[in-house]
């Protein structure tokens, strides 16, 4: 099979799919790999760390997309990208089509095979998703420190505190692998933490692996508007699979919240958990409303490439072998992960939040492969 690898061009996006590791893989295991030139610098990879690995580089991404029988990418293609989408080409790669419809109409009309990393699943478990929602989490925490400060537009909170001052509170709407993350590293710095979610079963499992210091809380109105008073940093961690955020806080209740607080949406790739949220990029990460800090920016993993990159490769590398290995329709059958991954096929959906979403249950279709 031809992989394709072009460079990501959402902004600042600085993580590739492939490393070269993962691209002498492909090789060894008798497939092309098409890299575009650049693909891999803002992670720390040379064109040459590529070519030593078995790589072929161009300087044209379009001739890169003409070619290649499977795109492996990080993000989700951009409007630019629309046209260069072939029928039948499996493009590997978070998708998140229940935040964007014309991503979605792009996806059918196009008539792609669209295998998105976040709804692989494993025994419940979303191996392709979990590396990146942790380094999300992690810099969830880090973000919302940061954009405290004053000359930032934060209340000039210090999250650790000092004698005498009393440090952040951390609030932590989702109690996953985003929230886990999140509130690991609030705990490190000294911050005062409380985690809410609908799930007992996840609350109690958070208390086992983060210990003691957490205030860990049932959601509901009552206490989530008590807790949006005091809290200065408060994290969207929730996630529903393949399909839209729910909206957790409504654009009413900012009002109960301290001015200069920070709100971090780390779920605003699906279209965000605050009603409020907007998606923002590295390059203008943050607004205000209502007197908060809103920071939503749709890559967050994107900042941290080299990291990323290296975890993000090493757990789709096995799938991605697989649907190179096999071909697409015996990668499905045998796997039922990667079915579970699928989420468009030859103008069909096959994840019905997003058909429902969007109002194309008529092009719902749960197995048009077979």
């Amino acid at each position: 099979m031809i992989i394709g690898c072009p460079k990501e061009i959402k902004d600042q996006e600085n993580r590739v799919a492939l490393t070269p590791q993962a691209v002498a893989a492909y090789v060894q295991a008798g497939h092309r790999v098409l890299l575009e030139v650049g693909a891999g610098l803002g992670a720390g990879y040379s064109d040459s760390a590529y070519v030593e690995a078995g790589g072929e580089l161009s300087p044209d991404p379009a001739a890169i997309w003409r070619a290649a029988e499977m795109i492996v990418k990080v993000k989700e293609p951009l409007p630019g990208e629309y046209p260069l989408l072939r029928a039948d080409q499996i493009v590997f790669t978070f998708f998140h089509l229940a935040a964007s419809r014309e991503l979605t109409e792009a996806c059918l009309s196009r008539r792609i095979a669209a295998v998105a990393y976040e709804t692989v699943s494993e025994g419940g478990n979303l191996p392709l998703l979990r590396p990146m929602s942790a380094v999300a989490g992690r810099m969830a925490s880090l973000v919302g420190a940061y954009f405290l400060a004053s000359p930032l537009g934060g209340s000039g909170i210090l999250p650790t505190g000092v004698p005498g001052a009393a440090p952040a509170e951390v609030l932590i709407l989702g109690a996953g692998v985003v929230g886990q993350n999140a509130a690991g590293v609030a705990q490190g710095l000294g911050c005062r933490v409380t985690i809410i979610d609908i799930d007992p079963q996840k609350l109690a499992a958070m208390s086992k692996s983060l210990g003691p210091g957490l205030e860990l809380l049932l959601n509901d109105p009552a206490t989530l508007a008590k807790k949006l008073a005091t809290s200065d940093i408060i994290v969207g961690a929730v996630l529903v699979v393949g399909a839209k955020a729910p909206k957790l806080v409504s654009s009413a209740s900012l009002r109960l919240i301290k001015p200069g607080s920070v709100l971090v949406d780390v779920a605003i790739d699906q279209g965000g958990c605050f009603e409020s949220s907007r998606l923002t990029t590295h390059s203008n990460p943050v607004f205000v409303e209502g007197g908060v800090v809103h920071y939503c920016v749709g890559n967050m993993p994107g900042a941290y490439a080299r990291t990323s990159t290296q975890a993000l490769s090493e757990v789709t590398l096995p799938y991605g072998l697989e649907l190179a290995n096999k071909g697409l329709k015996q990668a499905l059958r045998e796997n039922p992960a990667l079915r579970g991954g699928l989420s468009a096929y030859q103008g069909w959906l096959t994840q019905k939040p997003v058909a429902a979403e969007f109002g194309l249950l008529s092009s719902y279709k749960a197995d048009p492969w077979v």
